[in-house]
């Protein structure tokens, strides 16, 4: 490491960083073993004096013996002398596909992106925010998995979908560790990267209000829908709870977006069974726009003298309400109901282009697996937070990643889990406030 002159590194690069660590957990490890065997020493010289007081003529040979153990003990834990072959209940690792990602050359950008959805830059900066909480002990069986290895790791389970069994194997590691791997990297996702996910503040929204005033819908905050994450039947849970109405076992995931398909806010982890109603009722969104705590601008004036302080825009799946406007619906409809109508369906169709962004790259949420019910909503959020940091790095979304080959050879578009509403909430629970508002911006939108 140099210092000083233009041009000349300053800061340790992470593969020096790594080797630093090894050398410094190495000298540590030597100092316990050194430690512990002068103790043992001190203990076998106490044994040995106490042996020779009684048996004097068996001192000498007692003596020798317990040296020659104690060295060869202590060679085989050093492995200065090796073994022939592991602990049988240690799995041999053969490097697998992380060894591919390893080669860091020009065709590692396409196989990155290809395997874990983004450039190898994008990966490492991930692997560096994460390592400190994916750092693991070194033992006396093997060396342990390196954190970009596990980081790696998760995110190709996310980005396949493939089961634990085979994407293990496929990266030469055992299932134990991927379990815990990737429980390690969720939590560390949560942990660093957690304010990727979070509601419209300062400039950014003021873009976002823009942007949405541009699409004839002035103080509009985002788009909300739900989306039904497939799992196997859960162990240990009434069924009937997770059948949902297309006849499969799945959560239900609630998702607030904006034009640019950022997730502003995320709920997760309800039974396939319960509406987006339902879902919304239980969300901190709800419960922080009821107290007026979620819209907190200046609020703006629309025609007939409504003023509004935010909203959302939501499908007929949703009551309306003074913060959540629906379409009108219906049939044989005037001419401005369907105008708004069109607009509305416009600017709501960026939470459908976000799903097909979110579950297109990461294929876990599509696939049904066994998973653990508890931490598959963690699992779920870290996911969006990916989402969100591609989206920032302004990596493209590969379309193609929409299709998939059935088991008959036809190429069909993937089931995202969006559920259209079948008929419209009813509008009895819809207030005068509710009407009013999704009336001033129709009237707005004729004039735009």
């Amino acid at each position: 490491m140099e210092g000083g002159a233009e041009g000349r590194r300053d800061v340790l690069t992470p593969r020096e960083l790594q080797v630093v660590a090894t050398a410094v957990s190495t000298i540590v490890l030597r100092c316990q073993q050194e430690r512990a065997l002068g103790r043992l020493k001190e203990q076998l010289r106490a044994r040995r004096r106490r042996k020779l007081t009684r048996d004097p003529c068996d001192g000498a040979e007692y003596m020798a013996t317990s040296e020659a153990v104690v060295q060869l003990c202590y060679a085989l834990g050093c492995g200065v002398i090796p073994r022939a072959t592991p602990w049988w209940w240690v799995k041999r690792r053969r490097g697998g596909r992380w060894e591919d990602l390893r080669q860091w050359d020009d065709a590692t950008d396409d196989y990155f992106r290809d395997k874990l959805r983004m450039p190898p830059r994008v990966f490492r900066e991930i692997a560096e925010a994460c390592a400190p909480h994916l750092q693991r002990r070194v033992t006396f069986y093997r060396e342990p998995l390196q954190p970009d290895q596990i980081v790696a790791y998760a995110l190709y389970r996310w980005a396949s979908g493939e089961t634990y069994e085979r994407s293990t194997c496929i990266f030469g590691i055992g299932r134990a560790s991927g379990l815990i791997g990737v429980r390690g990297v969720t939590a560390a996702l949560l942990r660093v990267f957690g304010e990727k996910i979070a509601w419209l503040t300062g400039v950014r929204k003021l873009i976002v209000l823009r942007a949405f005033a541009d699409k004839g819908f002035p103080n509009c905050h985002g788009c909300i829908d739900c989306t039904h994450v497939y799992v196997d039947k859960p162990a240990n849970a009434p069924n009937e709870n997770y059948y949902d109405t297309k006849s499969r076992f799945s959560i239900v995931a609630q998702v607030v977006v904006d034009l640019d398909l950022r997730v502003l806010n995320v709920h997760v982890g309800y039974p396939g069974s319960c509406h987006d109603i339902r879902v919304l009722q239980l969300s901190s969104l709800s419960l922080r726009a009821e107290e007026g705590s979620l819209f907190c601008g200046p609020p703006v004036t629309l025609p007939f003298g409504v003023k509004t302080n935010g909203y959302v825009l939501a499908d007929n799946g949703y009551p309306p309400s003074k913060w959540m406007v629906v379409p009108y619906g219906g049939i044989n409809q005037h001419v401005d109901e369907e105008q708004f109508d069109n607009k509305q369906k416009v600017a709501r169709g960026a939470v459908e282009r976000a799903f097909d962004r979110l579950k297109g790259m990461w294929r876990l949420s599509l696939r049904t697996h066994k998973t653990n019910l508890e931490t598959l909503p963690q699992q779920f959020t870290a996911v969006c937070i990916l989402h969100n940091m591609l989206i920032d790095a302004g990596i493209p979304f590969d379309e193609n990643l929409l299709w998939e080959v059935d088991a008959n050879g036809v190429r069909r578009r993937v089931d995202l889990g969006i559920e259209q509403p079948l008929q419209p909430v009813s509008m009895m629970t819809s207030t005068d406030e509710a009407l009013a508002l999704r009336d001033a911006l129709a009237e707005r939108l004729k004039h735009d």
